[in-house]
């Protein structure tokens, strides 16, 4: 992991497309900014993780109901 210090206003710069900002700072909490093309999805990281999760039980669900229909023709 690579960190790196920023004070309020300045940046960090990943790739040619997404930039950090450091908007504020107020005691344990600070406050980022995010610069990206809008293709990119931004989520907090508990946030990508329910989405990913959730994902995965549908895939489950898609595949155990594909399973059922498949023995019914099979019968």
């Amino acid at each position: 992991m690579l960190v790196l210090s920023r004070k309020t206003n300045e940046a960090i710069q990943i790739g040619e497309d997404i930039e950090l900002k450091v908007i504020a700072i107020e005691g344990d909490q600070v406050k980022l900014g995010v610069h990206a093309p809008k293709h990119i999805d931004i989520h907090r990281k508990e946030v990508h993780l329910a989405i990913q999760e959730e994902n995965s039980e549908a895939a489950a669900s898609n595949v155990s109901l594909l399973e059922k229909l498949s023995k019914q023709f099979e019968s």
